[in-house]
Formats: C-alpha cells, structure tokens, sequence
C-alpha cells in the first residue's frame, strides 16, 4: 500500500490538462463487447478502474492492445464465456454496466455483487428489474446472479430514480434486442449522449439521448469503430476548487466548461474568481471565499461527485454553509476526518452537513475512503499548515492519474511513499 504525504500551505500556479473522463471510458470499454470487431479508444485515463476493467475483459478472452499509454485497440471475437471473474468483479462496481453488453450478444450472463467505493447503499435493483423488462431471467446464485434470455425483447421501462449506469447499461442491451426499447426518466449526463452517439455511429438506433427519455431500436448486429473520450468533467470541477481553495493562479485545458453550468454558478456566488474559455478555465485567487449552501443533484444540478472538493472550499470561507446531499447517503461521512485537520463541520444527519469557516487547517494523518473523498483530502492537506500523510492511495488512483505528479508541476510538494507495515 501507499500513501501520498504533502507539505501543505505551498503556492500554487501553472497548468493543468483535464484527462478522459473516468466515467465515460469505463462505458465505452464495456461497449466493446456488442461486437466482434475491433474498436479503437483514444484519451483513455490511466486510472486503475479502467485497469481493472481491462483485465476482465482480457480474463474473460477479449484482446487488449495498448496502442499507447491512453489509448487502446479491443477486440471481444475471443470471448465464448460470458461468466465476469468473481474477484476482480468485486473489485470495481463499474463492471455492472457489461451486463448490458452480455447479455445483448450472448443472452447469458453470470456475475457476482459488484464492489466500489462504500458511500451508501447502492442496490443492484434497477439493473435487475430492467433487464427483466427485457425478458431476461434472473437467479440469484451462491455467488451473485445468472441472468438469461433466448432473445432480449424491447419494452417500456421506467426509472424508478435517475441512475447513469443502469441508464448506460439497459442502452446497451436494448441496441440488440427485437424492436423498440423506450427508458423513460432516464439519465441525461453528458456521458450518456456521449455513449449514444458513439453507438450510433457503430450502427446503433439511439433517439433522445441527453433528455430524460431515450428510444433505442434494436438492429441485427453493431460493429466497430473508433472514438475519443471526452474531457472529465470531474477533474475540471475539482481542479477549480483546489485552486479557489489554495487561492492560487491555474489554468485547467482541455475541458468543456459548458458540461458544469451549475458548479460555476455556485462558485460565482461564493466569490471564486474564474474566467471561462471555450476549452478552457483559469482559475484566479480570490480575496474573500463567502459561505454558500449546497444541494446536490442529477446533472445538470451539482454532481455528487464534486460536493466533496466544494466542502473543503466552504471551511475556508466565511460564514456557515449547509452541504445537502441528495444523492448517497453515506457520502459525507468523510467530515469527520476534514475536522482531524482543524475543520468545523457538524454532520446533522446522513445527508446534511453544516460548514463553518473561515477554519485554520493543519496538517495530520488521515485515510482516503473513496475516490472523491480522497481527493478532497488532498485539497484540504494542500490548504494546511504542516505534513499531512493520507493513506489507501489506492482510492485516489482509482479515478485520478498520476495526481502526485500533476499537482508537483503545480508547484506543489507532494510525493508518494510505500505505507508501513
């Protein structure tokens, strides 16, 4: 294991690049398996989600060429078994979304409980009662599930709550299924259009993607094709309230501004200083952060994945501020390692949390316990006087690539060391 150790209160500036996004290359990796032709991803983040993707699908006999470091050549042709490797299954949530894809091609699927970062309760339900819409059987086994179906079949389905994977994964399995497939209070990220459009340019019949309702019309066969991961929308957002934070002198490229209207909204109003290119964003120091309260929700609201950075931003703001999160309810319970550090924040209840600043941090040893709390943790230990050690690195890699080395070209000292035993 490692750990990531920071000598906080250093000064920061320069440029950042904005990598693929995580949450769009998982998806399109999965898509390759709707076809036997080869498919070209480019702008791949080296994050180790995507790693692990990649290793199930290899294990499971798909071939993984790196054409470079961020970009690769997937051919699924290999593949007869559509069983997911228990182990490596477990390890990455993100591997419910080949299910769609499986169970498209081969009518059959079995797969254990999925892992991920422990924020809540995240039920598999949605996934299960949609692809039952689609005719498929599901048995719950020792291990996980087995899914089955002669031949999926289109239908009406409607969310029972807005969810991007499931929306990604039952638009996959309904690009091969007979007739017409409508989801309805589906999900409507930028991913999500970004993944249709990639489908249709595979063959697919996708309709309405970006709105709440998508109309998928299955046809006989998808092929190959090539595509270019959009920028990550995360790091742009979290890269800004590191720098607000900091009150340092960034500029974040290689980004679409436009996929985060409401985060700059709430930045503005707590007097974050910022200018916003067509594919870029610089970041200005700011001379008073004003508290404001946060709610978040389904895009275009304010994602859940950035409420984090933003509560580490608000303990350095005057004022109180309320963090309501909406979204997963064990998702602030990482407040409490923010307060080890010299924060203030009263945790009210498993969705509410109350920010009050401005709070002098200091540096101390702490756990990163996801992916987005983990991140936060390195902002706060950025802001604070002193060393901080954060450990189970792991988490931060999970969706960051080589953080430690982006933020040292910021003027940051940050370096990475092997945990002791």
């Amino acid at each position: 294991m490692e750990r990531l150790v920071i000598e906080g209160g250093q000064p920061l500036s320069g440029d950042i690049a904005v990598g693929g996004a995580k949450n769009a290359a998982l998806k399109v990796i999965a898509s390759t398996l709707l076809t036997n032709q080869p498919c070209r991803i480019e702008n791949v983040p080296v994050i180790e989600d995507v790693k692990v993707l990649l290793e199930i699908l290899s294990q499971m006999g798909a071939t993984v060429e790196a054409v470079d470091e961020h970009a690769y050549t997937i051919s699924s042709a290999g593949i007869t078994d559509p069983k997911l490797p228990l182990d490596l299954a477990k390890k990455l949530r993100a591997s419910i979304v080949l299910l769609g894809p499986l169970l498209a091609r081969f009518g059959e699927v079995e797969f254990p409980h999925p892992g991920g970062c422990v924020i809540g309760q995240r039920p598999i339900d949605i996934f299960l009662d949609g692809f039952r819409s689609l005719g498929v059987e599901v048995t719950e086994t020792e291990t996980g599930y087995h899914c089955k179906a002669k031949k999926l079949q289109g239908s009406n389905f409607v969310f029972p709550r807005i969810s991007v994977t499931a929306t990604e994964t039952l638009m996959m399995a309904a690009c091969l299924a007979e007739g017409q497939t409508v989801l309805k209070f589906a999900a409507c990220e930028p991913e999500v259009e970004y993944l249709a459009e990639y489908l249709n340019q595979r063959g697919a019949k996708i309709k309405g993607a970006g709105t709440h309702t998508i109309t998928i019309t299955g046809v006989e066969e998808m092929k190959g094709g090539d595509t270019t991961v959009i920028p990550d929308r995360i790091e742009v957002g979290t890269f800004a309230m590191l720098g607000a934070a900091t009150r340092s002198t960034l500029t974040i490229h290689n980004c679409e501004p436009d996929h985060l209207a409401v985060p700059w909204k709430i930045l503005h109003q707590a007097g974050v200083k910022f200018e916003l290119g067509s594919d870029s964003v610089s970041i200005l120091p700011s001379e008073t952060l004003r508290a404001v309260n946060l709610v978040t929700h389904e895009y275009p609201g304010f994602v859940t994945d950035l409420q984090a950075p933003f509560t580490v931003l608000m303990t350095q703001a005057e004022g109180h501020s309320l963090i309501h999160e909406t979204i997963y309810e064990g998702r602030l319970f990482y407040v409490d390692k923010l307060n080890k550090l010299g924060a203030n924040i009263i945790l009210c209840d498993p969705h509410r949390a109350v920010v009050m600043g401005p709070s002098k941090l200091f540096g101390g040893k702490i756990e990163s316990p996801d992916i987005r709390a983990g991140i936060a943790m390195v902002i706060a230990a950025l802001v604070a006087e002193g060393k901080s050690q954060i450990e189970n690195v792991y988490q931060i890699d999970r969706g960051y690539e080589a953080i430690d080395a982006r933020l040292q070209a910021l003027g940051a000292k940050i370096h990475r060391e092997k945990e002791s035993a």
